[in-house]
């Protein structure tokens, strides 16, 4: 799952969120060091991580770009996972997903202070391209695999994958769906286990 689904998972809880989220660039034991509630969001990202890879039906998903993108097929599928979210939001959630994602660009501003170095980093470009808004088109989708083929300097032609992606688009979207279901039990239980 990418970042999308990383703070939709986290609930209501803005700090939580944003340790889900930044949770990628917290190695080991140095999530210690992060606010209480932070901790709980990286802990809840490694769950929904080690949860996902280990899903038949992600690796069902997974499976299909494989053969063309290797090591990338997963770090793609996380990002098209993120496609059907977004396009789908309603169905999640009741808030619009502008307003959404715009509420959690004032919290990753309002508490910059605790964030990683990488998130500070990152943080603008993605705010000003909008990056998780974005998900919810196919040309966006096209936008950020683009973006990240470059940061990996385009050693996976990335955007070749929306091929597969138009090939397959119901069996991904209907494994996605199914998936999603699952995942969301096992964070609500999580979150429980955390609190």
């Amino acid at each position: 799952m990418n970042y999308l689904a990383h703070i939709y998972l986290s609930g209501d809880n803005e700090l939580l969120a944003i340790g889900n989220f930044m949770a990628d660039g917290i190695r080991g034991h140095q999530y210690l060091e992060f606010h209480p509630e932070i901790q709980k969001g990286v802990l809840l990202h490694r769950t929904i991580d080690s949860f996902t890879d280990a899903h038949p039906i992600y690796r069902k998903s997974k499976h299909r770009l494989h053969e063309k993108f290797g090591h990338y097929s997963g770090v793609i599928m996380d990002i098209v996972y993120d496609h059907f979210l977004a396009k789908n939001w309603s169905k999640y959630h009741p808030t619009e997903l502008n307003t959404y994602t715009e509420n959690f660009y004032k919290s990753l501003e309002k508490h910059y202070d605790l964030l990683t170095d990488k998130t500070k980093d990152m943080m603008p470009y993605m705010i000003e391209r909008d990056w998780l808004t974005s998900y919810a088109t196919l040309g966006g989708l096209e936008l950020i695999l683009f973006q990240m083929d470059h940061r990996t300097k385009q050693r996976a032609n990335m955007p070749a994958a929306m091929q597969e992606l138009a090939q397959f688009y119901p069996e991904f979207e209907n494994e996605f769906t199914a998936f999603f279901e699952e995942l969301k039990e096992v964070c609500k239980n999580r979150l429980e286990e955390l609190s």
